[in-house]
């Protein structure tokens, strides 16, 4: 399901991207542009609640920012029920 959704996102992304070169169909275009760009705001002010999960990623910080921005909770959700589960001393 987390899969889906990430497509999801990345479709929105997409199209938003695409409607700067292309006419969509329905004028879908600017509405499309707002949601991302929406998408990218809440996603960014997420960031700063939760940073705390986001620099628990495994990989590089830089790209675990960079999918916190693109897919939000979707992200780093997974990171602190990780966390949250863990033993007591595994929490560092």
């Amino acid at each position: 399901m987390n899969a889906f959704l990430k497509i999801g996102c990345l479709i929105i992304y997409a199209l938003a991207l695409a409607a700067f070169a292309l006419p969509l169909p329905a004028e879908a275009g600017p509405m499309l542009q707002k949601v991302a760009l929406a998408l990218l705001v809440i996603h960014s002010i997420e960031l700063m609640f939760v940073f705390k999960y986001v620099k628990a990623y495994e990989g590089p910080l830089l790209k675990s920012i960079a999918f916190t921005l693109l897919f939000g909770l979707l992200h780093w959700l997974p990171i602190a029920k990780r966390i949250k589960g863990a033993p007591e001393g595994d929490k560092s």
